[in-house]
């Protein structure tokens, strides 16, 4: 009889719920609840197990805010738990809680080919680092190395690095936002919330009033010729991911590749081809050469967070990955 665990991915927003297939590592009857109709999680669970007639013993829920001890308190929501009262509670066995971009870095063992988009570079180095990072509501940075047959995930919270400009016109965006905000990390420019800004930014510095837009009005209007401001915001944007991508590969010698996730870059597929990102990647000095041969993947499996999940989960009950 196959046996089946709970996997989740839960964001500012929504909780994506699903059951994984400890066997295979298959993701089937996954279902989205908006956060804001539950007072918990462990209640959203109860209705997804209710709903599924699923009896499950084991569980792994990646959720996007730091994870550093028993008790999680979310960042950009009001839920918070001790993770050893919800696996008692809910009658598990076993409860992992993990950061989100953990479980999109132990996804990446599980893609294939279809998953993924290559942007320049050679072949990955098997039994390399690897990167993978992604911008969303925030910017996500995770590191994978494989040590003795086993997959470890090092999540940190790189997006919150300072944002590091290398022409004179990110010079002029640092200056305006700092003037604006005070510290600028890279999270302020690569995000949804970060597109907004360099779109302002390009405004305000030019003497003008920007319009209160929203990420995907940037976007849209960037895409349709409708706003110079916005192109230019969107350029930026890639280049900018293009220059942490490549800072990311020279921190841990990432032969093994660089993968972007999260929902903003999908959106503009096309642009991001024809942008000056893979330029920003290489542009490193006298260490061109040494980033040039490193391929970057788009992730483009729409449930990652889930496969990471039951990826971490399996391999914590003995599985090889």
């Amino acid at each position: 009889m196959t046996k089946f665990a709970l996997v989740g991915d839960v964001g500012g927003t929504n909780a994506r719920l699903a059951l994984c297939n400890l066997e295979t590592g298959a993701i089937e009857r996954a279902k989205t609840y908006s956060g804001l109709d539950y007072p918990t999680l462990e209640a959203v669970v109860r209705v997804y197990l209710a709903e599924h007639d699923a009896t499950v013993t084991e569980g792994c829920i990646a959720i996007a805010c730091p994870i550093t001890g028993d008790w999680v308190a979310m960042t950009n929501h009001t839920w918070a738990f001790s993770t050893e009262e919800m696996r008692k509670n809910l009658g598990f066995d076993h409860l992992e809680i993990i950061n989100d971009f953990t479980a999109v870095s132990m996804a990446i063992p599980m893609l294939n080919k279809d998953h993924l988009i290559q942007f320049g570079g050679g072949e990955p180095v098997e039994g390399k680092p690897i990167a993978v990072y992604g911008a969303g509501t925030g910017l996500g940075v995770s590191h994978l190395v494989h040590v003795d047959k086993r997959w470890i995930s090092l999540p940190g919270e790189g997006g919150h690095v300072d944002f590091a400009p290398n022409s004179e016109e990110e010079g002029i965006i640092l200056e305006e936002l700092r003037a604006e905000i005070g510290h600028v990390s890279a999270e302020r420019v690569l995000s949804g919330p970060g597109l907004v800004n360099l779109y302002r930014a390009i405004v305000k510095s030019d003497g003008r009033l920007p319009e209160n837009l929203q990420p995907k009005d940037v976007t849209e209007r960037a895409l349709d010729d409708a706003c110079i401001d916005c192109r230019r915001a969107l350029s930026l944007f890639c280049v900018i991911m293009g220059r942490f991508g490549g800072n990311l590969a020279l921190n841990l010698a990432t032969f093994g590749g660089v993968y972007i996730a999260g929902g903003i870059v999908p959106r503009f597929l096309d642009f991001f081809r024809a942008s000056g990102f893979r330029g920003g990647f290489e542009d490193k000095g006298r260490f061109k050469a040494y980033v040039q041969d490193i391929p970057v993947y788009l992730i483009v499996h729409d449930q990652p967070g889930l496969l990471g999940a039951g990826a971490h989960l399996r391999q914590i009950l003995g599985q090889v990955l």
